[in-house]
């Protein structure tokens, strides 16, 4: 028998609830194969760094490394200020473990209501690639007379061309495995530079995909047709940020962010990939036992295709299509007034 191990970061706020939750169903899944999961917690959330002044030790990289794939909840406290919570714990194990690709899809499941009119379901299926360890969030910069009148900030963004290619080459094998098309994100009549650099990186691959059809958007026009017509996109490719704010976007179209499922990957395998939910850690509603747990069961079923068990895979994805689609278990984003628990229930149910 196969035993993979899994990093557990369950978070602030709703991310213990949900990657619970997750867990109960995954293992459920995973009990119908010959492999077994060892999950190991680990303790790194806002308490962590109010007792010790840092979101995770300083080992903590080293510590992460031995696993086959870390799966998290949710990062982020009202009094602790978001960028510390960013760059102490989420942004470091992107980076160091070169998890350059994060694929974020959003899809309109069949019991499930768009805010957008007349669209039925599977009719919005988008699959976002966002550049995940450079662009905009790079952290390069700095502030000058801080605190005073003519303080100065200064925040590079950092595109690389080999960055550009790689995570544009991923999304363009993706479309061959869909329906063979990428749209490209930027914003390179204003950012004549890093954007400009990016559009050349996206021609030179595209010239070796001559069986994927392409076009490039600005990212207000692709915020735009994200409303207008999201089924025109296939996979999308974009930078750190508007690959950030574009999937935001997608998981309110198809209906919550609590079915929005995410993966930051490393392709080689060098170093193990992370799985989370897209959602934040949603403090208003912590401990109110009402999370919607289907976007980490979602990064589940992402991390369990990683792992290269297909076939368990399918086993919470179909769960999730069934629950939806019965609209008999609706947490509160979807309309309804059951606990989690009723919905882990109910896919656990379904996993059979």
């Amino acid at each position: 028998m196969r035993q993979l191990r899994i990093a557990v970061i369950a978070g602030d706020g709703i991310g213990p609830e949900v990657v619970e939750a997750a867990i109960e169903v995954t293992a459920q899944a995973v009990s119908k194969t010959d492999v077994r999961f060892e999950w190991t917690r680990f303790p790194w959330n806002s308490t962590y760094y109010f007792e010790h002044g840092r979101m995770m030790p300083a080992d903590a990289i080293d510590q992460l490394r031995p696993f086959d794939a870390i799966f998290l909840g949710a990062i982020g406290h009202p009094k602790v200020q978001d960028h510390i919570t960013l760059n102490g714990l989420l942004l470091p194990i992107r980076r160091r473990f070169d998890q350059y690709v994060c694929v974020r899809p959003a899809f309109l499941f069949e019991g499930v209501e768009s805010p957008l009119k007349n669209y039925p379901p599977g009719q919005i299926d988008i699959l976002v690639f966002r550049e995940n360890t450079e662009g905009e969030y790079a952290n390069v910069g700095g502030r000058l007379y801080e605190g005073f009148e003519q303080e100065v900030a200064i925040q590079a963004a950092v595109h690389t061309r080999r960055g550009c290619q790689r995570i544009i080459q991923a999304a363009f094998r993706a479309a061959r495995k869909r329906r063979g098309h990428v749209t490209s994100v930027t914003k390179s009549n204003a950012q004549g530079f890093s954007m400009v650099l990016w559009d050349e990186a996206f021609r030179d691959v595209a010239a070796q995909f001559s069986d994927v059809q392409t076009r490039s958007l600005l990212i207000d026009a692709a915020a735009m047709e994200f409303v207008r017509r999201p089924d025109r996109f296939d996979v999308v490719v974009a930078s750190n940020l508007f690959g950030d704010i574009l999937t935001d976007l997608g998981a309110a179209i198809v209906g919550s962010m609590g079915l929005a499922p995410s993966g930051n990957i490393n392709p080689e395998r060098t170093a193990p990939s992370m799985f989370e939910p897209v959602h934040g850690s949603a403090p208003d509603i912590a401990g109110q036992g009402i999370a919607n747990p289907i976007a980490a069961v979602l990064s589940a079923a992402m991390m369990l295709e990683h792992l290269e068990l297909p076939a368990a895979a399918r086993a919470l994805e179909t769960a999730v299509r069934e629950v939806l689609r019965t609209r008999l278990c609706r947490t509160p984003d979807l309309g309804g007034t059951v606990k989690t628990t009723d919905m882990t229930r109910a896919l656990l149910n379904a996993v059979g």
